[in-house]
């Protein structure tokens, strides 16, 4: 298949399953199976992305790096609870590696290089690689605003302590912040793409999609709220930037 195809086939199959997960009940095996098939079609769709800029073998590393060093990330966060705090994850999103789903760093994956590529033609003309691994970090912690509270609330971790926001403790999005800057200046080095429309749409769709689903289906306007403030003005002023270009 054709890496522009591929892309496309994988961003639909994607977009399908996130606007069906609000109507699937949450202890069914119908709703793990979405949140799978939105995860392995986003890390899809990230990866033919990468691989139409750059080819099999760049994309392919940079995905495995990636996957890697969130992975990484994950373990020690649930073993020793930095940087994000301490919590655990139940076997609802099987299989695990150690003690982590295999779903989560393929989600860090999906949504990273396109957070980062949004900051970037946000920033346009002050884009830098210091500006991005900030603006782009900032970027992937905002939908973590949503995130958290989703999987929390359906299961598929814990927070020991609980937290001031739906549960979650104000220093996981510490812990995002941190990580998600140290492999975003880690892609700086390998080149990966910092601008590309496809990745924009990627980050995008997810913001207006969450922000309609916590603010229409699941009525919690509080992570409605926050989380669309933390994705869709830089959304805006990508696609700003993009129309004056």
């Amino acid at each position: 298949m054709r890496p522009n195809t591929l892309e496309r086939v994988a961003g639909a199959v994607a977009l399908s399953a996130m606007l069906a997960t609000p109507f699937v009940p949450v202890a069914s095996r119908r709703r793990v199976a979405l949140t799978w098939t939105t995860v392995l079609a986003g890390a899809t769709r990230t990866w033919s992305i990468e691989r139409r800029r750059r080819g099999d073998r760049p994309a392919t590393a940079t995905a495995t790096a990636v996957a890697a060093a969130t992975l990484a990330a994950e373990v020690v966060g649930t073993r020793t609870g930095r940087p994000f705090g301490h919590y655990t994850y139940t076997d609802r999103l099987r299989p695990l590696v150690g003690g982590v789903p295999l779903l989560v760093p393929l989600a860090w994956y999906a949504v990273l290089i396109p957070a980062r590529t949004v900051a970037h033609r946000a920033l346009g003309t002050r884009s830098t690689p210091l500006a991005r691994v900030g603006v782009g970090a900032a970027a992937m912690t905002a939908w973590d605003l949503f995130l958290d509270p989703q999987m929390t609330a359906e299961g598929s971790w814990r927070w020991a302590d609980g937290g001031r926001y739906r549960g979650i403790p104000l220093r996981n999005f510490a812990g995002w912040f941190l990580v998600a800057a140290g492999v975003s200046a880690a892609l700086e080095v390998t080149g990966a793409s910092s601008d590309d429309d496809a990745h924009r749409m990627t980050y995008g769709a997810l913001g207006v999609l969450e922000t309609v689903a916590f603010s229409t289906f699941w009525r919690d306007p509080l992570v409605a709220v926050a989380g669309g403030f933390g994705m869709l003005p830089v959304t805006a002023g990508a696609a700003v930037r993009r129309a004056v270009r």
